[in-house]
């Protein structure tokens, strides 16, 4: 195929509305989840007299798909506990405790890091040792050297119940290649290897290489000539039409690619490859991309453009950034269709 790119047109259309769809997954782990943590108090001395019941708050970390955070209270958790040394864990969001359940072992560790005694157990929040060791007990072990000692943290969640999202807005539809090329099997002619393949993907090619616009091309001239185009854009194209799926891009890459590929779905009528991008594009929408999608999505009829503005206009998502971004003076300018849909949806 050989490439040319005489500077770019537009086609601009309208699509229908996507139904709105949503999907999310209730999973639950059958055997236990475990972890643990250690955590270092390097200057010991300087962490005295911090007072009762303050903390110092160690990194976040995982175990399963839960996040925890220690609490060393050098000065004791309660008034009950003064003189002593205390911690405690905490699940990293507060708002979902009452759904955790863990069991825990708190334990010292002399300097060859061995777990030792003073070992603590709990099934049920809040996780911690009030008293794990008095003050005057620690600086009298083995446990301090060079005014360092370290807590060994191990974390069981027994079970895990969550619900995590399945898909996106737009969903690409299975697979139809067998159909496609079943379809042309049926025929009974036989075609060359690549026109064969081309013409069962897209009904574009299969005018311009076996129908109507075939006097174009003759057995003479077997080279077709592809404007309009970048070459890396239809070679990934071509790509698709052989394996029913994209290359791996590189990072950065993914929704430049996507919108250049969009485009030359949309062109040549490969209806899956244009769902597909438009898959990753809702995936990897922010508001510095949204500015030059919505308008592309628009202007090739794309009819997961109305499920797009639904998606932006949900809590915490980024109209308002789109709004405020350099990328609306491209809306205005390329799509003023998007523009005004845009700006009712910001209307109170």
């Amino acid at each position: 195929m050989a490439m040319s790119s005489p500077p770019p047109s537009q086609v601009v259309g309208g699509g229908d509305e996507a139904p709105w769809q949503t999907a999310s997954a209730i999973v639950a782990r059958p055997l236990p989840v475990s972890g643990s943590h250690v955590l270092k108090i390097d200057g010991y001395s300087r962490t005295k007299g911090l007072g009762n019941g303050k903390s110092i708050k160690s990194e976040t970390f995982a175990v399963g798909r839960q996040r925890w955070f220690l609490r060393y209270y050098p000065d004791g958790y309660a008034a009950a506990d003064a003189g002593c040394i205390s911690i405690y864990l905490y699940h990293d969001r507060a708002d979902n405790v009452d759904s955790v359940s863990a069991r825990l072992k708190i334990s010292l560790l002399d300097q060859d890091a061995r777990r030792t005694c003073f070992v603590f157990s709990a099934n049920s929040g809040p996780w911690g040792c009030a008293r794990l060791i008095s003050r005057k007990d620690l600086e009298e072990s083995l446990y301090l050297k060079n005014d360092a000692f370290s807590v060994r943290c191990e974390i069981t969640v027994p079970r895990e119940v969550f619900t995590e999202p399945t898909s996106l807005l737009v969903a690409a539809p299975p697979s139809d290649m067998h159909l496609d090329f079943g379809r042309l099997l049926a025929s009974g002619e036989t075609f060359a290897a690549h026109r064969c393949v081309l013409a069962a993907r897209s009904s574009v090619f299969m005018a311009e290489l076996l129908g109507p616009m075939k006097e174009e091309t003759t057995d003479d001239a077997p080279v077709l000539l592809i404007r309009d185009m970048e070459a890396h854009v239809f070679r990934d194209m071509l790509h698709f039409v052989y394996t029913d799926g994209l290359p791996a891009f590189e990072d950065g890459e993914l929704v430049v690619m996507a919108q250049h590929l969009l485009v030359a779905a949309d062109r040549y009528n490969l209806e899956r490859l244009k769902l597909v991008c438009l898959e990753k594009l809702c995936n990897n929408m922010d508001a510095s991309t949204a500015a030059t999608t919505l308008p592309l999505a628009e202007q090739h009829s794309c009819r997961g453009i109305k499920v797009m503005f639904k998606f932006l206009s949900c809590p915490g998502n980024v109209l308002k950034a789109v709004v405020a971004n350099d990328g609306f003076e491209h809306v205005r300018g390329s799509c003023p269709s998007v523009l005004k849909e845009l700006v009712a949806r910001l209307a109170p």
